[in-house]
C-alpha cells in the first residue's frame, strides 16, 4: 500500500473530497441523519472562511484556517463510524449532528465578521470558544434549529479546549459526553496526525504571537516543548479525560479500508519521531529549512 494512497485515504479524497466521505458515513451511520443539512453547514462553513459569506469577512489565519476545520469534521465522523461500527454506543442522528456542528464551528470565534474592526482574527485566539459558540447560536437560530442544538453544541465545543476540565461543566448528558469526547479528540488528533502538523508549527507560534498568547520565544522553542507537551498532556486528554475514545478510528479503519490500524496515532508517532530528530540537529530557526520541505496545502 503506497504513501500515495494513504495519504489521499487519510484526507478524505480517495475517492472524492472529504465532503464525500463525511456524507458516506453519516447516512451509514443513521438513516435518518439529515445529508442535505450537513451539506449546507459544509459549504456555508466555507463561505465563511472566504469571505464571502456577507456576515464574515476573509480569514487570514495560515494555521486555524479552514482545511484545519475541515480535517476535525472528517476525524469526528471517522470516530464515530468507529464507534457505531463497534457497537460501544447506538449513534442517533440527533447525536451526529450536534457532532458534527460542533466541529465545524469550533474555532469559527477566530474569524472577524463583517464592520468588525479587527486586524485579525488572531486578536480573538484567546477564549475563541466563547465566540464560536456565540456564532453556532445565531447560525442555529437561522436555520431554525432545535433549542437544546446550541446548548448541547456550547458544552460539546468546550471540550475542545485543551485548559478545560469536563467536570466542571454544567450538568449533561452521557450522549453529549461522548460526543464532546470525539470532537475534542478529533480536534486533537486531526492536528497532530497532518503530515504537515511541523511544517504548520511556525506557522502556529506567529499567531500564538500575534494573540498574545506568548508561551515560547520562538518558533524552534515551540517545537522543542512540542514532542513533551503530547506525552504530558495531549496522551493523558485522550486516554484520560476523553476516556479512550480516540481508539475507536482503529475500528473504522479496519472495517471501512481493510487497515487495521489507527492511522492518526501512526501519523502522530512519525511526527514526533521526526521533529525529536529536527531538534537534536537544529540549533536555530533558519536550519528548519532544511528537514521541512512540504508546503501545506489550501482550500
Amino acid at each position: 500500500m503506497d504513501n500515495k494512497y494513504i495519504s489521499h485515504l487519510f484526507e478524505g479524497r480517495l475517492s472524492g473530497t472529504p465532503l464525500d466521505e463525511i456524507l458516506f458515513l453519516a447516512g451509514n451511520i443513521s438513516p435518518t441523519a439529515d445529508l442535505q443539512l450537513i451539506r449546507e453547514v459544509h459549504n456555508d462553513l466555507a463561505a465563511f472562511f472566504a469571505g464571502s459569506h456577507p456576515d464574515f469577512q476573509k480569514n487570514t489565519l495560515p494555521y486555524h484556517n479552514l482545511r484545519h476545520s475541515q480535517m476535525v469534521v472528517l476525524a469526528t465522523i471517522r470516530l464515530f463510524d468507529g464507534l457505531h461500527r463497534s457497537k460501544h454506543l447506538p449513534i442517533t442522528a440527533d447525536m451526529l449532528l450536534k457532532g458534527l456542528l460542533a466541529a465545524y464551528f469550533h474555532d469559527t470565534g477566530m474569524l472577524r465578521a463583517e464592520g468588525d474592526p479587527a486586524l485579525s482574527g488572531t486578536e480573538y485566539m484567546a477564549g475563541h470558544e466563547a465566540r464560536s459558540i456565540l456564532f453556532l447560536k445565531h447560525y442555529s437560530h437561522r436555520k431554525k434549529l432545535g433549542e437544546d442544538i446550541p446548548r448541547d453544541c456550547a458544552t460539546i465545543i468546550n471540550y475542545t479546549d485543551l485548559k478545560s476540565d469536563p467536570a466542571t461543566f454544567e450538568s449533561h448528558s452521557h450522549e453529549i459526553q461522548l460526543v464532546g469526547q470525539v470532537v475534542g479528540s478529533a480536534d486533537i488528533l486531526s492536528q497532530m496526525a497532518d503530515r504537515y502538523y511541523l511544517e504548520c508549527l511556525p506557522l502556529l507560534h506567529n499567531e500564538l504571537q500575534a494573540g498574545g498568547i506568548n508561551r515560547h520565544g520562538s518558533a524552534l522553542e515551540l517545537m522543542e516543548h512540542t514532542a513533551n507537551f503530547y506525552h504530558n498532556v495531549v496522551l493523558t486528554r485522550l486516554l484520560t479525560t476523553f476516556s479512550h475514545t480516540s481508539t475507536a478510528m482503529q475500528t473504522h479503519f479496519r472495517e471501512r479500508h481493510k487497515i487495521d490500524r489507527n492511522l492518526y496515532i501512526d501519523n502522530i508517532d512519525k511526527n514526533i519521531g521526526y521533529l525529536k530528530k529536527i531538534i537534536k540537529k537544529c540549533q536555530d530557526i533558519t536550519c528548519l529549512d532544511k528537514y521541512l520541505k512540504r508546503t501545506p496545502p489550501t482550500i
